[in-house]
């Protein structure tokens, strides 16, 4: 029951977050009068690359190579040393951390105390802040989530996906209700035109 009221919150988590990339995509195609269908279908093509919701696959992938609690500083130290990004941690809205993830974390902690894939996951969070890196997000609470739930690879972007699906269509309700074509603008930067 614990897991299941973690995996209801995460839903409600990754519902709406501003205008993210794929939300952007999904208003653009709203304000051109796209169906419903379509404005979900172009949320879900922006949401799947590894910058947006496909991140939490490679912090899967993380935790998954983190054995057992005593091997997580020699998995950053291994990315770190290849000049990799950590998945699952840093974002680009927030400095010190993803308060979505932390809350996340907390409700897979407390329903699965003491399980070894959360230990694992205590245990990056930790060699991370020893070396001052960046903080953990979203997508290291749904790789941890999935991991204790016993989830097939690739989950955490399906729950991403079926959350923020929600989401899209929240905004096309307000695209549909404003009645104009969402149009941004571009302004040229480059060297002078002779």
């Amino acid at each position: 029951p614990g897991l299941l009221h973690a995996l209801r919150a995460a839903l409600v988590l990754l519902a709406d977050h501003e205008l993210a990339a794929s939300t952007l995509a999904a208003r653009v195609a709203a304000s051109a009068r796209a169906d419903p269908y379509a404005v979900v279908l172009t949320g879900l093509g922006v949401l799947g690359g590894p910058l947006h919701g496909g991140a939490s696959y490679g912090a899967e992938r993380l935790l998954a190579e983190v054995g057992e609690p005593r091997q997580a500083a020699r998995v950053i130290t291994d990315r770190v040393r290849r000049g990799e990004r950590v998945p699952g941690f840093g974002h680009r809205v927030y400095d010190n951390g993803d308060g979505r993830g932390r809350a996340l974390l907390d409700l897979v902690e407390r329903a699965v105390p003491g399980h070894e894939r959360v230990a694992a996951g205590v245990a990056v969070l930790a060699e991370m802040r020893r070396r001052r890196l960046p903080e953990s997000n979203i997508d290291f609470a749904l790789a941890v989530l999935t991991a204790v739930s016993g989830m097939a690879g690739g989950a955490g972007e399906a729950i991403f996906a079926v959350a923020r699906a929600a989401g899209w269509l929240a905004h096309a309700m307000e695209e549909y209700e404003r009645g104009s074509l969402l149009r941004l603008r571009a302004s040229y930067t480059g060297p002078p035109i002779t």
